[in-house]
């Protein structure tokens, strides 16, 4: 019998650079919540990755920004703490926004932020690998331009020019992972994806639809929480879920003109489990008020998060 190798790999990178979808790319599966608001990962999501005899173990973690909330804190810390006991560091950077020549907003902040992931890394000498993401997006004498910048600045042992999006590039990180990954057993078993409980991912799925179509409202005030979970004697699962929102407003919005936009929501949701599961899913979605959300303690505990970061 070949011998198994296993190796955890931590995806770090500022807000939207790329890293929910490098680490569904990576998997083949979608385990991570992926939208075009920053902080849609809010906890450490594991993808578990197979090559022949090599399980890459892959932590998707929140974006790295400047926090102002308690919520935000707990996020950034979470995203550090990804690295204690990781075999590899992937430093996921949002190219265009490195190489726009006028930088403005978000693209100013991304840079701003995975300026200070690469100094941190450097500062405490962990070497990590850099990813160039969205390439596809940047010419190539911006690309090099940027590449030989970025590597002066960090502490880097490789770098990949990849457009996760369009699995460009992808499998070759994942070659260099796999040759380095130490030998030793694997953790979970060789059909299994992520290491979250199916609620959760149900929860995470109603999360990703409602945010994208609730992103000019409701930016990041909501969270999705399942109910219950009822087997069903033909093989169907019944779920019910609650959007939490923090404003009443909000509630009407998310609710939308005679239901109209958590029917959308829910009919999205359920096509996406029903793919994710592979089974028929009857989803039931509730939407209700709860002002301080994010500053409940058990949230936190759910999450995996530190409440005192």
């Amino acid at each position: 019998m070949a011998e198994q190798h296993t190796a955890v790999v931590a995806v770090l990178g500022a807000p939207n650079a790329g890293k929910s979808t490098l680490v569904n790319t990576l998997v083949g599966a979608k385990v991570a919540a992926v939208t075009q608001k920053v902080q849609t990962t809010r906890a450490l999501v594991r993808g578990i990755a197979m090559r022949d005899q090599t399980q890459l173990i892959l932590i998707d973690t929140p974006g790295v920004f400047a926090p102002k909330r308690r919520l935000d804190r707990a996020m950034v810390a979470a995203a550090w703490s990804a690295l204690e006991g990781a075999d590899a560091v992937l430093h996921v950077v949002d190219a265009p926004a490195h190489a726009s020549e006028k930088r403005t907003g978000a693209d100013a902040r991304s840079v701003e932020d995975s300026a200070t992931i690469a100094r941190k890394l450097k500062d405490n000498e962990i070497a990590s690998i850099l990813v160039l993401n969205k390439v596809d997006a940047v010419s190539r004498p911006a690309l090099l331009a940027l590449t030989t910048k970025l590597v002066e600045e960090g502490l880097y042992t490789d770098v990949f020019m990849v457009s996760a999006k369009n699995n460009d590039g992808v499998e070759d990180i994942a070659r260099v992972l796999t040759e380095r990954a130490p030998e030793g057993p694997w953790l979970f078993s060789e059909d299994q994806t992520m290491d979250a409980p199916a609620r959760v991912l149900a929860a995470e799925i109603t999360r990703e639809k409602a945010m994208l179509r609730l992103h000019d409202e409701i930016p990041y005030d909501l969270m999705v929480e399942t109910e219950t979970w009822e087997e069903k004697k033909d093989g169907s699962a019944r779920i019910e879920q609650t959007i939490y929102v923090a404003r009443e407003g909000q509630r009407k919005i998310a609710i939308g003109q005679g239901g109209s936009t958590i029917k959308i929501i829910g009919e999205q949701a359920r096509k996406e489990m029903e793919t994710a599961f592979d089974r028929r899913i009857h989803l039931f979605l509730h939407v209700k008020l709860r002002e301080n959300w994010s500053e409940e303690r058990a949230l936190y505990h759910r999450l995996g998060l530190d409440y005192e970061a």
